[in-house]
């Protein structure tokens, strides 16, 4: 078996009716498709990135699953999105039979529509984790509900309403993917204050490491990689579990490690701008200043004076 998740290269299919040869069904709508995986050709395991947006429910365990190179844990019941942009592969183990559902939606779908203003509501899909969503045999039933709906509105003659339908049909599948993925996740690190508990020690351990002063001071992306988050998701879920910005927590972080090597170590303000990787004094003393109302110096010759 070639191990597809090892490959460099990969195949771009950028339209739905490039999508629909996979599965050897007609071209019924522009923008949407639903194919059932137990009839796909198998070179749609192929590492391929859709340039869609894709929600694939599995129901059988038939090979290793990796996105962008990482594999993702799965089996029977499970779902994994895709977002454009996203390589997704199989190395299949042919004794097993493909089972699943498939949809994918272009992004223009999203253009001056409802389910377009709505879609931030469905930040999971910037969100790479190694278990696929894992279903209840109840919430399996919901999730194929949704895609008989979209699937039959596909079959169904075009009319006025036709667009209409399909998005909210989307929509509903979208929203019980969130439900679900956040009743699974709602115990996981993310939560408020094992959430900031990590954040404290990953950002403490970072600053008092000694990388600051050779690869700069922690960001949001660097914080949101070491979850496994896209900054945007990072940044929109430490701002609804701790109210703070990211940016914001982050530099008040960098003030209570300067300020501790401001009163216990015998450092310049110089020493303590590079130690905690600002490129230049100024700014740091000004981002200091900013947080506290101090300077630097003034901060430390109050603890001194107080001492």
């Amino acid at each position: 078996m070639r191990n597809f998740a090892a490959m460099t290269t990969h195949r771009q299919t950028q339209d739905i009716e490039e999508f629909n040869t996979y599965f050897r069904q007609p071209t019924t709508h522009q923008l949407v498709a639903v194919g059932d995986l137990s009839r796909t050709h198998l070179s749609l395991f192929d590492p391929t990135d859709f340039g869609m947006y894709c929600i694939v429910l599995m129901d059988a365990h038939f090979g290793t699953l990796a996105k962008d190179g990482s594999n993702v844990n799965y089996g029977p019941q499970t779902i994994f999105w895709l977002r454009p942009g996203q390589v997704v592969s199989m190395q299949l183990d042919y004794a097993v039979r493909p089972q699943g559902w498939m949809l994918a939606f272009r992004p223009e779908l999203l253009e001056k529509s409802g389910l377009g203003r709505d879609f931030y509501m469905f930040s999971y899909f910037n969100r790479d984790v190694d278990d696929a969503l894992k279903l209840t045999s109840d919430e399996r039933g919901v999730i194929m509900n949704c895609f008989a709906n979209i699937f039959a509105e596909l079959q169904s003659p075009r009319d006025y309403l036709s667009n209409h339908m399909l998005r909210l049909g989307i929509g509903h599948l979208l929203s019980y993917v969130k439900r679900f993925f956040e009743r699974q996740y709602d115990r996981d690190s993310t939560r408020p204050g094992n959430m900031q508990n990590r954040l404290d020690t990953m950002i403490d351990n970072y600053l008092s490491s000694g990388l600051p002063a050779q690869q700069g001071q922690p960001t949001v992306a660097w914080c949101a990689a070491q979850f496994s988050l896209s900054p945007n998701y990072f940044g929109d879920l430490v701002r609804r579990e701790m109210h703070i910005s990211a940016q914001d927590y982050i530099q008040q972080k960098i003030i209570v490690n300067a300020q501790s090597l401001l009163k216990g170590t015998s450092m310049s303000v110089n020493e303590i701008a590079e130690e905690l990787g600002f490129a230049y004094p100024n700014h740091f003393t000004r981002m200091f200043r900013r947080n506290t109302g101090q300077t630097p110096m003034q901060f430390r010759n109050s603890v001194l004076g107080n001492s």
